[in-house]
């Protein structure tokens, strides 16, 4: 790697519209700054770009000095993909417009938006993309590795709004991606991460959302984990089109008006049931549940979605030590159960929890072929395992039960791959294992033809054919 001295760093400056960011400079520290604390890694500068004209010139810069690129858009990866250590990091953090065509129910999305800024946009006019949970997360990274939320079962993930995007090469050039122009690259956007060019503006197909939905969140102690978890075996799959759910496990209750005070801070099991239909239809859904098990505790209550996309940002606050584990499961088997129940326990931290998301209904009436998402698009359930700590040492100690959890599922899992998204280590077996041997060897043809010299490695990297 070529050594940058400040002469060159200013001839950067001189072709930038945007900002040069230096650890000389005062806002160097926040501006490399992660979600995961665990991730402390040092550019020898950050180029805060702001059109696809600074990204070609700062990409162009670091080629000629053989210097390494990672992209950072929200910032929100358990893995730190978007800052690099001795390199340049490209932020698009000042590229976040999002403009609404609500007859064609079409958004424009800079790339370094956030969920919140999106849905801020399209609840304007009742409208949603299918994003992810946290409403932090950044639209780019999210969205380039799938995009798993609460209208997955509804709207599918949210690779499948996508229309169009605007691309920069590895090479500058700035091209556009849709069914007809590079549809090979098009295809590979979309579940392929972050490996083929820099995003600067998604073009989204939006749905019928909100702007109120309708909320049950019910709450039960940890010594009711097998019993709700065959509760959420029963329930979750038979949804209706018009509703989504979630189980999180390990959480502790909020001290919030709706919890009991003796249940405050208490860790327990979560099923989260949305309805996007009618207050009479969302009852419905939820009665059978209290029915069945009683809960400690309830929520049932007409939300904004706004609100919804934020429910959870309690559980991932900035700043935070994490790492995270994913696999993809069948089906919850009483065996899975009770690998679940057995080693929650074992958790050190907290923060640390276990989500089960189930991804059937319009995420499964797309084909596996049709995009370069990493996951059969058959009915099954995504389990991420997550520790999350406020010291080096509880996050080692929560590592290692994460490891364990993870280990213990595998028997259970077709193959070792998992949402590209959610891994924190990405090591080349695991990626392949993802995708699948015709996907992957599809992607690295693709991949040697857009970025020959794997510039954008810093990901679910693809290695090119």
């Amino acid at each position: 790697m070529m050594q940058v001295s400040s002469h060159h760093l200013e001839a950067l400056r001189m072709v930038l519209a945007g900002k040069v960011i230096t650890p000389e400079d005062a806002d160097f520290d926040t501006a490399r700054i992660q979600w995961n604390n665990d991730v402390d890694r040092r550019p020898v500068a950050i180029a805060r770009c702001v059109s696809p004209a600074d990204i070609a010139a700062a990409l162009g810069f670091a080629r000629e000095r053989e210097l390494e690129i990672s992209v950072r858009g929200g910032g929100h990866a358990f893995s730190g993909a978007g800052v690099c250590d001795g390199g340049l990091m490209i932020d698009l953090s000042a590229m976040r417009h999002v403009s609404i065509s609500a007859d064609a129910r079409l958004a424009q999305v800079g790339g370094g938006a956030t969920v919140a800024e999106l849905d801020a946009a399209t609840q304007v006019h009742g409208l949603a993309v299918p994003t992810g949970v946290i409403s932090h997360t950044g639209v780019g990274g999210l969205t380039l590795g799938g995009g798993i939320g609460w209208l997955t079962h509804k709207a599918g993930l949210t690779i499948d709004s996508l229309v169009s995007a605007d691309v920069v090469l590895a090479d500058g050039h700035y091209v556009r991606a849709s069914p007809e122009d590079n549809a090979d690259l098009f295809w590979a956007l979309r579940g392929g991460s972050g490996n083929f060019g820099v995003v600067t503006t998604f073009e989204f197909q939006l749905q019928p959302v909100g702007p109120e939905v309708h909320l049950g969140l019910f709450f039960w102690g940890m010594d009711s984990g097998e019993q709700v978890l065959q509760l959420g075996r029963d329930v979750v799959p038979h949804l209706p089109a018009e509703a989504g759910a979630q189980i999180a496990i390990g959480l502790s209750a909020p001290p919030a008006p709706f919890v009991p005070p003796q249940h405050h801070f208490t860790p327990g099991y979560l099923l989260i049931v949305v309805g996007f239909s009618t207050a009479e239809e969302h009852a419905r859904l939820v009665a059978p549940i209290r029915e069945q098990l009683p809960p400690l505790f309830e929520l049932v209550t007409p939300i904004p979605y706004v609100a919804l996309q934020r429910t959870l940002d309690e559980t991932a606050p900035w700043g935070l030590l994490g790492y995270q584990e994913v696999i993809y499961l069948d089906e919850l088997t009483d065996d899975v159960i009770s690998v679940i129940v057995d080693r929650m326990p074992a958790k050190r931290s907290p923060m640390s929890y276990c989500v089960i998301f189930r991804l059937d209904g319009a995420y499964s009436a797309v084909s596996d072929e049709a995009t370069a998402f990493g996951g059969r698009r058959a009915p099954r359930y995504v389990v991420n395992i997550a520790g999350i700590g406020a010291s080096p040492e509880v996050l080692r100690a929560d590592r290692a039960w994460v490891q364990s959890m993870w280990n213990a599922l595998r028997p259970f899992a077709r193959d070792s791959g998992g949402y590209v998204n959610s891994m924190t280590d990405r090591d080349e077996d695991r990626v392949r294992a993802s995708y699948g041997p015709a996907k992957y060897g599809r992607l690295t043809r693709i991949k040697a033809k857009y970025d020959p010299h794997n510039v954008f490695h810093l990901n679910a990297n693809i290695r090119p054919s």
